[in-house]
C-alpha cells in the first residue's frame, strides 16, 4: 500500500510542478528557463540507474543530483552533480550507484540557485531470485497522429517494473506529411516545421516532442531501456543510407552522426564513445536476460527492392525468379553485422546456461513470416494514391512467389533469421522475441528446421496508423482472419488499434497483455480491451492466456 500511495503523491507533486509548461506545451517549455522538459531515467542495472534532466540558462549550470528512499528526501542513499552543458543542448545525465537491488527510489535535481526539478521515481533490477517482472512495451508514437494516450495509461498504473521503448520515439517529416494537415490532429504541432536534417533540427523536434504531458509523466515514474529504430534517423534507413536521404539533404553519415548525438543528449541513454558496440543486454535477476540490439545503422544491409528489380523487365518471371534467389536469399546480406549475431549467440547461450528462464530478445522490427494473402489487392480503395495499389500488387506477386511484402523487416534477410534462429535453437533458449515497427500486433511462433524455437510479441504504435489505413471499407476481422489463414506461425492480429504491451515474466510462465486504447483522438486513457498470449518455459510456443 505505501508504494501506492507514494506513487500517487509523487504524481501530485508533478503535476503541480510542471505547471504552466504542460498547459500552454511545446511553446512555453522552451522559452522557459531552468527545469523545461521534467526528468527521466533509465538503463538501470541491481546497483546503479542513468538520471536525466534539461536545465536551460545562459550558459553551463552545475546541479546536484539525489536518489532517496523516501519522498521527502530525508534517507538519501546517493548523490552526484553533474553539468547541464549548453554544448549538449543544456542536457544533464548522470549514473548513479550504490543502490539496493529490486528497489523503487525517488530522485531530483537541485541547482545552484535553489531551483528543484520536478520528483521522479525509479528502480533498480532485481539480482537473484526473481519471482516475477513486468515489463511495459512501446513503439512507434507520431505526434501529429494522436495523443499519446498509451503512455497515460501506463503511467497510471503502479504494476510495470521497467519500459522498453522499441523505437520510433518520434518521426523525422516535415508538417503535413504522415501525417497530411487535413489528417492532423489539431494542437498537436511538431517542430520544427520542416523535415529534421541538422543538429538543431533533431533537437528541437526532441524538445517538442517531450513537451507532451504524457511522454513526460512515463518517464518520470519509471526507468527506461531504449533503442532507436529508423525515424530517429530518417525512414528506413541502414547502414549505408536510407529511404528518406537523398544526396542534396548532405552527407548520410553526418547525418547519422548527429541523429545519434541528438538521441544520446535527449533520451535517458549512456553516451556511448567512438566504435563501442550498439548492443547490450540487462539481467533480470535469475529470472531473465534482456538483450537489446541495433538493427538500423550498424550492420544492416541495404533492403532489397523487389520493385526495383521488376521495373522495365520485359520478362517479369525471370526477374522475380532471380531477384528471388540471387538478391533475397543473399546469405551475406545481414541486420545486425556479424560481431552482433556472435554476441547475440553467445549471450543467449549464457543466459541459458546460467539457468534463467527466458532470454528476451527487444528489438525493432517484426520477425515472424509475413506474406500477403491472395485478395489484398481487392481490399484497396478505388481512390487509395497510386504507390499503394502498386505496392498491394507487388506484395501479393511476392507472395504467389513464396515471399513477403515487407522487405524492411526481417522477412527482408531471410538467411540472417535464420542464423538467429539456429543460435537460439542451439542454446535451447527460451526466446521471447519483443518488436515494435509495424504499427499492428502480432503473435507469432518462431520456428527453424520445423521446430519450435521461441515465440514473438510484436506490439501495435502508440500512435502511428497501421494496416487498416490500407484496407478503408474492409473489416478489420475479414483481413486479420485471411492474413492467419495465409501465414502458418501467425497465431494472432489486431490491425485496427492503438495501445502498447505488458509484459508479465514469471519462472515458468510468460504472458504478453496487448491493451487496445478506445480513442487516440481525444485524451482518454479508457482501454477498449486487451488480449493476452502466454508461453510456458520449455514449450517454446504460445497458448491464449
Amino acid at each position: 500500500m505505501k508504494s501506492d500511495i507514494d506513487r500517487r503523491l509523487l504524481i501530485k507533486g508533478a503535476t503541480l510542478g510542471l505547471g504552466a509548461m504542460a498547459t500552454p506545451g511545446f511553446a512555453t517549455s522552451m522559452l522557459r528557463q531552468g527545469f523545461t522538459h521534467s526528468v527521466a531515467s533509465g538503463e538501470p542495472d541491481a546497483h546503479s540507474v542513468l538520471l536525466w534532466t534539461r536545465f536551460a540558462s545562459a550558459g553551463d549550470t552545475r546541479l546536484t543530483a539525489e536518489i532517496s528512499e523516501d519522498l521527502n528526501f530525508i534517507r538519501k542513499v546517493s548523490g552526484g552533480s553533474v553539468t547541464a552543458s549548453g554544448a549538449r543542448d543544456h542536457i544533464a545525465k548522470i549514473t548513479l550507484d550504490g543502490l539496493t537491488p529490486n528497489r523503487w527510489y525517488f530522485y531530483r535535481f537541485i541547482a545552484p540557485d535553489g531551483q528543484i526539478s520536478p520528483i521522479g521515481r525509479t528502480r533498480t533490477l532485481p539480482d537473484g531470485p526473481t519471482q516475477r517482472f513486468n515489463l511495459g512495451v512501446f513503439s512507434c508514437s507520431n505526434l501529429p497522429f494522436g495523443y499519446f494516450n498509451a503512455y497515460a495509461h501506463a503511467a497510471a498504473r503502479n504494476d510495470l517494473d521497467l519500459i522498453l521503448h522499441l523505437g520510433d520515439y518520434l518521426y523525422e517529416y516535415p508538417r503535413g506529411t504522415y501525417p497530411s494537415l487535413k489528417d492532423a490532429l489539431p494542437g498537436r504541432l511538431i517542430q520544427p516545421d520542416h523535415e529534421t536534417l541538422d543538429l538543431a533540427d533533431y533537437r528541437l523536434r526532441y524538445a517538442s516532442y517531450r513537451a507532451d504531458p504524457d511522454l513526460q509523466r512515463l518517464h518520470q515514474v519509471y526507468p527506461m531501456v531504449a533503442q532507436w529504430d529508423d525515424h530517429e534517423l530518417t525512414n528506413d534507413a541502414w547502414t549505408g543510407g536510407a529511404q528518406n536521404h537523398d544526396p542534396g539533404e548532405g552527407d548520410w553519415t553526418v547525418r547519422k552522426k548527429m541523429a545519434e548525438q541528438v538521441y544520446r543528449e535527449w533520451m535517458p541513454v549512456r553516451d556511448r564513445a567512438e566504435n563501442a558496440p550498439q548492443y547490450t543486454k540487462y539481467e533480470i535477476g535469475d529470472l531473465a536476460t534482456i538483450f537489446r540490439t541495433e538493427s538500423r545503422i550498424s550492420g544492416r544491409d541495404e533492403p532489397a527492392e523487389l520493385a526495383a528489380a521488376l521495373i522495365g523487365k520485359s520478362d517479369a518471371q525471370a526477374a522475380l525468379t532471380r531477384f528471388k534467389n540471387e538478391v533475397w536469399q543473399d546469405e551475406n546480406r545481414s541486420m545486425l553485422g556479424g560481431a552482433q549475431e556472435q554476441w547475440l549467440s553467445n549471450g543467449m547461450a549464457a543466459s541459458k546456461k546460467s539457468g534463467k528462464s527466458w532470454q528476451i530478445w527487444a528489438q525493432q522490427c517484426v520477425m515472424g513470416p509475413l506474406r500477403l494473402p491472395d485478395e489484398t489487392a481487392n481490399w484497396i480503395p478505388g481512390d487509395a494514391p497510386g504507390f499503394i495499389k502498386q505496392r498491394a500488387q507487388i506484395g501479393v506477386l511476392a507472395a504467389q512467389a513464396g515471399m513477403p511484402f515487407n522487405f524492411d523487416a526481417w522477412d527482408g534477410y531471410p538467411a540472417a533469421r535464420r542464423k538467429a534462429l539456429a543460435a537460439a535453437q542451439q542454446a535451447e533458449s527460451d526466446l521471447i522475441m519483443l518488436s515494435g515497427d509495424s504499427h499492428n500486433s502480432w503473435a507469432f511462433d518462431l520456428e527453424h528446421d520445423g521446430h519450435a524455437v521461441g515465440v514473438e510479441f510484436a506490439g501495435q504504435s502508440v500512435t502511428s496508423p497501421g494496416f487498416e489505413s490500407f484496407t478503408k471499407g474492409i473489416p478489420a476481422d475479414k483481413v486479420e482472419r485471411a492474413l492467419m489463414e495465409t501465414n502458418d506461425t501467425l497465431k494472432w492480429t489486431d490491425i485496427a488499434h492503438r495501445g502498447y504491451m505488458s509484459v508479465t515474466l514469471t519462472p515458468y510462465m510468460a504472458t504478453s497483455h496487448f491493451h487496445n486504447l478506445a480513442t487516440i483522438t481525444e485524451k482518454s486513457t479508457a482501454l477498449l480491451g486487451t488480449k493476452s498470449f502466454s508461453v510456458q518455459r520449455g514449450r517454446r510456443q504460445m497458448v491464449a492466456a
